[in-house]
């Protein structure tokens, strides 16, 4: 499995995504749509996911990534998008890593 330590991190997730896409992989695109206080990536910020769990980009700088790339699995089996918002007041905020503070609203789609 490829991992974003092993791809070049300055690419465009998107265009990646095309890449894979183009290859035959499944593949989801989860974007950054708002944020509050302290997250650590701004709004339209992309990770691009496959069906295999391999990713690049980033929408939380390491906070959030994790729970975002299983969400992403089913948006690729299922079809169907959803929006995911995490943050401090929220109850997963302990499980994915935002003590530092803030919030974060991310939109996950399956592309093509």
């Amino acid at each position: 499995m490829e991992n974003a330590a092993h791809l070049d991190a300055s690419r465009d997730p998107l265009l990646i995504a095309e890449e894979w896409m183009k290859s035959g992989r499944d593949v989801a695109l989860a974007t950054v749509v708002e944020t509050w206080g302290s997250a650590p990536r701004p709004a339209g910020s992309h990770l691009v996911i496959d069906a295999e769990g391999n990713f690049q980009g980033s929408v939380s700088g390491g906070c959030v990534e994790g729970a975002v790339i299983a969400e992403a699995a089913d948006v690729i089996e299922s079809g169907r998008p959803r929006m995911l918002e995490f943050g401090v007041a929220d109850e997963t905020a302990w499980r994915v890593g935002l003590s530092c503070g803030g919030r974060i609203r991310v939109y996950v789609e399956r592309l093509g």
